[in-house]
Order: C-alpha cells, then sequence, then structure tokens
C-alpha cells in the first residue's frame, strides 16, 4: 500500500539531496513549500465546509477535536492549545487527542499508530456527542487510529472530517467531510513533516481561526476574546481597545479594568457609553457579537 502513496514516492528533484549544498538543499526546500498554498486553494470548498460544521457545532454547545497520530496529531494538539488564550475558550470546547496519549506529544510512541481500537476507545473515553465536530489528521490518509476514531465518532452522531494529503484516501471514505491536500512527495521521502505537515498546519489554522470569526470571537480583524494573562498581553489588550474605539490609553486602561479583564466587554463599555452589566447583557443578547451589539 505504501508504494502507492504520493506522500510516500521519491522526489525526481532531490535524488542527490545528499550531494547537494546547504544553500542548494534549502532553495529546493523553499520552492517545494511554495506549492502547498496553490494545493490549499484547490481544496477551499472542502474546508469552508469543514468550517460550517465546527460552527454548528460551537453553536450547539459542542465542540471541535483533533485526533491523529505523530506529527498529524501533534499539530492537532498544538492547535487546540492555542485557541484558548488566542480566543477566550475553556479547554473543553477545543481539544487535542494524540495516539499513545499525552506523552507521544514530545516522544514517539511506536506502534500507536496502529491501532484502530485505541482511536476507538480514545473516543468513548471523549464522551463524544452529536454536537460534536471530530476532525482526523493523517498525512497518508490511512492510519488506523484515525479511522478507528472517525468510525466510532460517526457511530456516537457526531460530524466527522478527515484531512489527509492523498487522493481517495482511505480515512475519507469515513467521514463526512474529506479535505485531501495532495502535496506530492517530499524532498526527504517520506518525511511527511514537511510539506504535508506544512498543508495540515495552514489549514487548522484556516478552520479554527473562521470558526471563531464565525461565532464572534473576532471584531473587525481584533482577537477581542484573548485572554491578557501577561504584561504583553495586557498591553496589547489595551491597545486592542484603543483601536476599536479610539479611545486614548487611559480611557482604555479604564475600560479595561472595570470590565474585569474583558476586552471585547471593555469596548461595548466605551462605544455604547454603559456600564460594565450593560455591556455584559447586550453582548450576550448578541451571542458576543460585538457589531452587532453596538449596532445604532
Amino acid at each position: 500500500m505504501l508504494e502507492k502513496l504520493v506522500t510516500e514516492q521519491r522526489n525526481k528533484d532531490t535524488l542527490h539531496l545528499d550531494q547537494m549544498s546547504v544553500k542548494d538543499i534549502l532553495l529546493t526546500m523553499n520552492q517545494e513549500d511554495q506549492r502547498v498554498p496553490g494545493i490549499i486553494h484547490e481544496v477551499i470548498p472542502h474546508i469552508e465546509s469543514a468550517v460550517k460544521l465546527v460552527i454548528q457545532s460551537f453553536q450547539s454547545g459542542g465542540r471541535l477535536i483533533y485526533a491523529g497520530a505523530g506529527t498529524s496529531g501533534r499539530l492537532g494538539v498544538l492547535d487546540a492549545v492555542e485557541c484558548k488564550p488566542t480566543f477566550g475558550v475553556s479547554d473543553e470546547m477545543v481539544k487535542g487527542v494524540i495516539a499513545g496519549g499525552e506523552q507521544a506529544f514530545t516522544q514517539a510512541v511506536e506502534g500507536a499508530e496502529d491501532n484502530e481500537r485505541s482511536g476507538m476507545d480514545d473516543a468513548i473515553s471523549l464522551q463524544i456527542t452529536s454536537n460534536d465536530t471530530v476532525i482526523a489528521l493523517a498525512a497518508s490518509g490511512r492510519t488506523p487510529y484515525a479511522i478507528g476514531l472517525l468510525k466510532k465518532a460517526t457511530e456516537l452522531g457526531a460530524n466527522t472530517v478527515s484531512i489527509s494529503c492523498n487522493k481517495n484516501s482511505s480515512m475519507s471514505k469515513y467521514a463526512q467531510v474529506a479535505i485531501e491536500a495532495e502535496t506530492g512527495p517530499e524532498i526527504l521521502t517520506g518525511s511527511t513533516r514537511l510539506k504535508a505537515g506544512t498543508a495540515q498546519k495552514l489549514i487548522l489554522n484556516m478552520i479554527s481561526t473562521t470558526a471563531m470569526i464565525g461565532i464572534g470571537k473576532v471584531y473587525q480583524n481584533l482577537m477581542v476574546d484573548m485572554q491578557p494573562t501577561n504584561e504583553k498581553l495586557v498591553a496589547r489588550s489595551k491597545r486592542m481597545i484603543m483601536e476599536a474605539t479610539d479611545a486614548d490609553l487611559e480611557t482604555a486602561t479604564k475600560a479595561l479594568h472595570d470590565a474585569n479583564g474583558q476586552v471585547k466587554t471593555a469596548i461595548v463599555m466605551i462605544l455604547l457609553q454603559c456600564s460594565y452589566e450593560e455591556a455584559t447583557k447586550t453582548l450576550s443578547k448578541n451571542r458576543g457579537f460585538v457589531r452587532q451589539a453596538t449596532k445604532k
């Protein structure tokens, strides 16, 4: 089976990779990487379908769950972890699971990806419901762990999405939406942490960011639900408030304090010249969308 996968084939342009100069290797890698955005462009309709499922889940009180093995699993966990500080969501709202458990994030767990039953068991442990969207990732598109998790998620009624880097992948058969970004042979044969990994990372960026915009986590192009958990982020929060309202630093600082560190609420307080309680109520009435809440 492996020899039939494009991601496992040899790149004819790098057959003498071990004889290239450092500069030529870097230029070749850069040239190959430049192909990735164009490949992703071709599958945007499928990415759009996936985003709509995620938004649907969030609006129903459900979750976005990423699952995969190796590099693919780590990329899912990475995107999930970044959603909390960026968009102010709970650890439960966006989760990432990886074959072999948490230890597999920092070290290889041999054979973990080959266990379809393990994927099914993880789906049960996650208590997946019909409100959730499960996105399974595998560059090859044939990882048993990812397929097992997708199968069980389907049984449990969840929305399902697969992301692979081969056309007509095995995994695609078990997903409502199949995103197949065929990135081609790697410069280092079979090393799918390269172009395939880059493609998966870009697709995950698109899905999570667009879905968060779709539920009101962004105003203009500002991440207004960001959590100001350190000095840099407090300064960024004040700057966002100033940019969104044309307020000065003193006004923005006071509003952020009065809003208990909630950037979004501080913006509404300034724009509507209202109290924290009124801003909170108005935002709730408008499902968290600042633009609708401040429309006069």
